[in-house]
Order: C-alpha cells, then sequence, then structure tokens
C-alpha cells in the first residue's frame, strides 16, 4: 500500500498542491489544486479595530511551536460550528514529521497554563501555508492570526496561503487569485530566505498594527 511521505508532501507544496481528507474518520487523503486560490496578502492585512485594541491588552500568552501536535488535535476537534473537520490520522502523523524537520510551525494561544486556541502551517523559503485553526476561548484564533502575520512580515515572508477564502479570512483582506498567479507568487515566495523562528514578537506586532488598516 502506498504511504504518503514527508519529502512528497513537501515537493507537492512547492508544485502548488495540498492534501485533505474527507472527514476524520478517513483513510484517504485527496489532492487539490483549485483553480483559483486564497491568499492573505502580508501587505494590505486588515486588522478590525476591536480586535486590535484587545491584542495591546494581551489577553492571551502567546507561544510558538511549544504544542505542534496539541494545535493539530485541537483543530481535529468536532465542535458545534464545525461537527466535521478533514484532520485524519495521515495529517497528524505528516505534519508532525514537517514539525520535526523545521517546515511546519504552530502560533499558540495560552491562558493559565491551557492551549485556548491557535493554528498551524508549513513553511517553505519565503511561503507560508496555513492549514487550519481552532479556538477553545473567544476570539483565540483571531489573535494567533494577527501574531502569524506579524512573525511572516517581520522575517520576511511574502506569501500566506489560505488555500479557500472564507468569511472569517475575509475580514482580514484575504482575497481570490487565479492559480496562474498563485504559482507565479509561489515560486517567488520559496526563493526567499527566512527564519520564522528569529523575530522579536513585540516588535513585529507593534508594527503591524501601526501599519494594518481596519
Amino acid at each position: 500500500m502506498f504511504t504518503l511521505s514527508a519529502p512528497m508532501l513537501l515537493r507537492a507544496y512547492a508544485a502548488g498542491i495540498f492534501p485533505m481528507a474527507e472527514s476524520a474518520e478517513s483513510r484517504e487523503l485527496h489532492w487539490f489544486d483549485p483553480e483559483r486560490r486564497g491568499i492573505l496578502p502580508l501587505d494590505d492585512f486588515h486588522v478590525p479595530r476591536s480586535l486590535r485594541k484587545a491584542l495591546r491588552r494581551g489577553p492571551f500568552e502567546l507561544r510558538f511551536d511549544s504544542a505542534f501536535r496539541d494545535v493539530i488535535e485541537g483543530c481535529a476537534e468536532a465542535t458545534e460550528e464545525r461537527p466535521k473537520t478533514w484532520i485524519n490520522h495521515d495529517i497528524v502523523r505528516l505534519y508532525a514529521e514537517l514539525f520535526d524537520a523545521g517546515f511546519a510551525h504552530s502560533v499558540e494561544c495560552w491562558r493559565d497554563g491551557r492551549l485556548v486556541g491557535g493554528l498551524y502551517g508549513v513553511s517553505i523559503g519565503g511561503a507560508y501555508f496555513g492549514e487550519s485553526m481552532f479556538s477553545r476561548e473567544t476570539g483565540a484564533s483571531k489573535v494567533a492570526l494577527v501574531h502569524l502575520v506579524a512573525r511572516l512580515r517581520a522575517a520576511g515572508f511574502a506569501l500566506l496561503d489560505t488555500q479557500f477564502v472564507t468569511e472569517h479570512l475575509c475580514r482580514f483582506g484575504a482575497i481570490e487569485i487565479p492559480r496562474t498567479d498563485y504559482r507565479r507568487r509561489l515560486a517567488a515566495a520559496m526563493e526567499r530566505k527566512t527564519d520564522f523562528r528569529c523575530v522579536d514578537q513585540e516588535a513585529a506586532l507593534a508594527e503591524l498594527l501601526e501599519a494594518a488598516t481596519g
């Protein structure tokens, strides 16, 4: 039986393709290469005013890459708003392997020692491929997203891929672009040298909030 490996997954991302399962119980992965791709422009990121105020209050403790597998499992949890997810056992395994190899990262919101929200994705060069996010407390995933964008901007990333555009992401300025445009941006972004971990997060967030519209 064919088993997808982490190196194969990286090659797929480099070609503009990503996998999803039909459900958490599914044993198969399906490949997607949408005609129109969702992205969040890093230079035109919107932060709603109410969220900007909350960020300045610092409602959560932010951590990066401290509980990657827990973040994936949080994203895989069924909720009233999201009774079905696409994250199955193979997804958890593959992205944990990418994390161990330094190609995947998580942004985490903590309160009183408890993980209350976050997101994860894959990074290659100057491209970050956002995969999923979750919240156990109001606003946690939104705060994680803003901190992600602040870090990507400060680290020199050029592309934040959201795969699809949702109403939630539209609030932050997400747009759809044609596949050909996406591949051109992806190729350019992958040529960049970046370091996700070496960022002054406090300074990066302050710069983003100063520049962001919304």
